[in-house]
C-alpha cells in the first residue's frame, strides 16, 4: 500500500497507470477505522482497478471544538487495517495541503437538506462536509465514491454537492455495518465504556420496532412511543426521533405507500453522540 501526503504524490502514483480507462474508487475517512470502513474498501475493490483511501480529520466540520480535540487518532493502526484490507493507496493530507491558507467553509446551498435533522443541532456542519468532500473529489478524481448509509443524511447531501457542481462522479451508498448487538459501527463507539455499547443495543431494537410500528401506527403514536423508551433512561438521552422522506429529508405526518422513508435517532450518553437510521420500507431486518 502506497502512502500519499501531497497533491503531488498523488499525481505521480496516478502517472504509474497507463490504462486511459482505468476506475478509481474512493473511500473518504477522518481515521479511527473499524470495520464498517474496511466493508467500503471492500466494496470499492470489487468495482474498481484502484481503490484509495483518505485520512483527513477536517477542522471545518465541527461545531464544538471539544469533539475536534477528542476526535480519536489512530493512524498506526488505520495503516494496518487498510493494509490488511489491500487498500491501493492512503491519501494523508495535512490542513494546509487540503485548505492552503484559508481554513473555513464554503458556503452551499443543498436544498435545504442542510437543514435537517443533524443540521438542525449541528450549525453549518454541512458547509464543512461539502467543503472537505468537494476538495478531496478534486484532488483524488474518483470514478466512483462509497459512503455508509449509517450518515444518511450526509449521504445525500453530498450526492446533491456532486449533482450541482456537475462533478464526475458516481456517490455509492453502503449498508450499515452493525456491531453483534445491532450498534451501528461508528468511530464514536471506541469513547463508550463497556455498559454504555452494550446498553447502546436499544437504539436499534427501538429502531426495528418503529419499522414494524409503521404498518399499523401513526406517526405521532410511533414518535410518542420512542420517546418513552428514553425517559428516564440512565444511561442515555433522546436528542430527537423523526420519520423522513428519504429525498427531501423532511420530516413526515404520515407513512404513504409506494414512497420511500427512514427512520432517524440521535442520542447521547454523557459526552458522546450516536446516530443511526433505517429504513421502513425494507423488510430486510437485522437479526
Amino acid at each position: 500500500m502506497t502512502v500519499l501526503k501531497t497533491k503531488e504524490e498523488l499525481k505521480i502514483y496516478y502517472k504509474d497507470f497507463n490504462s486511459k480507462n482505468h476506475t478509481i474508487g474512493f473511500v473518504a475517512t477522518m481515521g479511527a477505522l473499524h470495520e464498517g470502513h474496511i466493508s467500503l474498501i471492500e466494496e470499492s475493490k470489487k468495482e474498481n482497478e484502484i481503490t484509495i483511501a483518505s485520512i483527513f480529520v477536517n477542522p471545518t466540520q465541527f461545531d464544538k471544538k471539544e469533539d475536534l480535540d477528542n476526535y480519536p487518532k489512530t493512524i498506526e493502526e488505520d495503516l494496518h487495517l487498510l493494509e490488511k484490507a489491500k487498500c491501493d493507496a492512503v491519501f494523508i493530507p495535512s490542513v494546509e495541503e487540503v485548505y492552503k491558507n484559508n481554513i473555513a467553509s464554503s458556503h452551499f446551498d443543498f436544498d435545504g437538506l442542510e437543514n435537517e435533522m443533524e443540521g438542525e443541532f449541528r450549525i453549518g456542519h454541512f458547509n464543512g462536509v461539502g467543503t472537505v468532500v468537494k476538495a478531496l473529489f478534486e484532488i483524488v478524481m474518483p470514478t466512483n465514491a462509497y459512503f455508509g448509509e449509517k450518515d444518511f443524511q450526509q449521504l445525500q447531501i453530498v450526492r446533491k454537492m456532486v449533482k450541482k457542481n456537475k462533478m464526475d462522479v458516481s456517490v455509492i451508498g453502503c449498508p450499515i455495518y452493525r456491531e453483534e448487538n445491532g450498534l451501528a459501527m461508528s468511530s464514536r463507539n471506541m469513547r463508550l465504556t463497556l455498559e454504555e455499547r452494550k446498553a447502546a443495543a436499544i437504539v436499534y431494537k427501538v429502531l426495528k420496532s418503529v419499522t414494524q410500528k409503521s404498518k399499523s401506527q401513526s406517526v405521532i403514536t410511533i414518535s410518542a412511543w420512542v420517546t418513552t423508551q428514553f425517559k428516564d433512561h440512565p444511561l442515555f438521552d433522546l436528542e430527537y426521533f423523526k420519520i423522513a422522506d428519504v429525498d427531501t429529508l423532511k420530516s413526515v405526518s404520515e407513512i404513504l405507500p409506494n414512497k420511500q422513508y427512514r427512520a432517524f435517532i440521535a442520542i447521547y450518553t454523557n459526552s458522546v453522540r450516536l446516530i443511526d437510521n433505517l429504513s421502513i420500507n425494507s423488510e430486510l431486518l437485522f437479526g
